[in-house]
């Protein structure tokens, strides 16, 4: 469950106006839900040295452009879709091994792999940070990553490949699972995401500038999740729920030793449907409810309760 704020909740943001005809949709049977997507992200923590510095790490979140046909103008984390042809090719490994994160996420050891290498790859291309060296003790050399980054993005090599291609071994050991959240059944987009927290390594940077966000911020959870209460910043459930669930970490390396208490059970919003009442609840997430009349002409909500 998500970690208690003091004082009451923030009031749950209202419905996006494409959820109540597809809900209604939904309920009647007239609507089939989209097969999620497997997707992984990763929330990149760093120990703030500054002599102002407040408490918990901080956490890397991108503002994703207006343009962006999913989650427009939300802050996020780097993440993405699974590359299948990461599923069975062979790479170097340093960490955990596949069968032991095809345990710990739910999946089989070819999805696992898979995910993993998301994550990894995800971090590289939107964040330019690489969780992979030359063994299993050392990170990858400081040097110009631009073109492969560049080759990965636009699905021209797999990281697997690229991996070989550099010498590299994928380090799972820098990664902890912490969540796992399956967009609702009503949505068009559909993502089953795996969400995972990292120590940013000693010697990397991360980007300044991301091809699909407009701004990059290093905020502590606190200042975060006190930005989303009061509407300057926006996002979507899982994001701000998962910096929830990090406010009791003191530093980034604590924030791993708290994911390996995690369970990663799967968590799914469901709509509830009663006249032109509509509730979306997030099990174990009740501050995330979103509740509000919704007539059949249009969504014209009460303010959500």
């Amino acid at each position: 469950m998500a970690a208690n704020l003091p004082g009451p909740p923030p009031a749950a943001p209202p419905m996006p106006p494409g959820w109540p005809d597809r809900i209604r949709a939904l309920a009647a049977g007239t609507l089939t839900p989209v097969v999620p997507k497997r997707a992984a992200t990763v929330v990149l923590l760093r120990d703030d040295a500054s002599p102002t510095a407040g408490p918990g790490p901080l956490a890397y979140l991108l503002r994703r452009k207006s343009s962006m046909a999913f989650a427009a103008g939300m802050y996020a984390y780097p993440g993405g879709g699974v590359d299948p042809r990461d599923a069975e090719q062979e790479l170097g490994w340093a960490g955990p091994s596949p069968e032991e994160w095809a345990s710990r996420l739910g999946v089989d050891r070819a999805t696992a792999q898979a995910v993993v290498c998301a994550a990894v790859r995800e971090t590289f291309e939107e964040a330019g940070v690489l969780l992979a060296g030359p063994d299993a003790h050392t990170m990858a050399p400081e040097r110009d990553w631009s073109a492969e980054r560049a080759a990965l993005e636009a699905h021209r090599l797999s990281f697997a490949d690229f991996c070989r291609e550099h010498e590299l071994v994928l380090r799972s050991d820098l990664l902890a699972g912490w969540a796992r959240w399956i967009t609702p059944a009503f949505e068009e987009r559909r993502y089953d995401t795996w969400f995972f927290v990292a120590v940013l390594p000693p010697g990397q940077q991360a980007a300044h500038q991301v091809g699909e966000a407009d701004q990059v911020a290093w905020l502590t959870p606190a200042e975060a999740v006190e930005g989303y209460a009061e509407g300057r910043y926006g996002m979507l459930p899982p994001t701000v729920s998962v910096l929830r669930e990090l406010l009791p970490a003191r530093t980034a390396r604590e924030a791993l030793e708290l994911a390996e208490r995690r369970t990663l059970t799967p968590v799914l919003g469901q709509a509830e449907l009663m006249g032109d009442r509509m509730t979306i609840r997030w099990s174990g997430y009740e501050e995330l409810t979103i509740d509000g009349h919704y007539p059949e002409e249009g969504p014209q909500a009460d303010d959500p309760q």
